[in-house]
């Protein structure tokens, strides 16, 4: 797959086929700039990951692991499933999930991620 092309969904757009393997779809009734948000929050925190595994800090590997599956709940990818979930329990789920992220991004003076951009 080249890396302007979307990944191949399944057919009740539940999951997405990525080399290969499913893996659950991003809930599309997230708006496209709250989804654009927790991306953001996740991409950071899959790089603290990397940076404390490279330091060797398991600690701060545990909060930056804790980090990425607060944003991939958020964005419907894990937790239950979101085509489960009556409307009001899915903004709830992204509000709060977007709200945690931002207030922890905040407590570590960041903001949307770790290299302290905007």
């Amino acid at each position: 797959m080249e890396a302007h092309q979307s990944p191949r969904s399944t057919p009740d757009g539940h999951f997405v086929l990525i080399g290969g393997r499913r893996w659950r779809a991003t809930d599309p009734s997230v708006p496209e700039e709250i989804a654009a948000r927790l991306r953001r929050h996740l991409m950071a925190a899959r790089r603290a990951v990397r940076s404390a595994k490279t330091a060797g800090d398991a600690r701060a590997e545990r909060a930056a692991r804790a980090r990425v599956h607060r944003a991939k709940t958020a964005l419907g990818e894990r937790g239950t499933p979101w085509w489960d979930q009556p409307e009001d329990a899915r903004r709830r789920r992204w509000e709060e999930g977007l709200a945690h992220l931002d207030a922890q991004a905040r407590s570590r003076g960041r903001t949307h991620d770790d290299r302290g951009g905007a």
